[in-house]
């Protein structure tokens, strides 16, 4: 089905109903995710970012909704409670320096200015 997701068809404008969601407790599942967050309005997808080499998850995922006004809604749920820790929810920018890296060719990221 190609097309069916969004009937605009334009691919850009999906990232603009996604959020980052940091301080993840590293056992937490897509459902469990999904369930924290699906009294917000309709999910699309849920995405654990893992590390390309290790394959654990790095604390941190993105959620894509159907609207903005489940995205507005989620939002609220920055410094929520998820399995006793504060979660951090923010928009999702496509120039993530780990959204990039998780396609290939980044490094990992942790310090900044490392070259000296």
């Amino acid at each position: 089905g190609e097309g069916v997701a969004s009937a605009t068809g334009d691919k850009a404008n999906t990232d603009g109903h996604s959020i980052y969601v940091g301080q993840v407790d590293y056992s937490t599942t897509p459902e469990e995710l999904l369930s924290h967050f699906e009294s917000c309005g309709t999910v699309e997808r849920v995405t654990i970012v893992c590390d390309k080499f290790t394959g654990r998850p790095k604390g941190f995922a993105y959620l894509e909704f159907q609207t903005d006004e489940a995205v507005a809604n989620a939002l609220r749920l920055d410094g929520s409670t998820f399995k006793e820790r504060q979660l951090k929810v923010t928009p999702k920018r496509v120039n993530d320096p780990n959204y990039y890296a998780q396609q290939g060719g980044g490094y990992g990221g942790r310090g900044r200015g490392g070259y000296r």
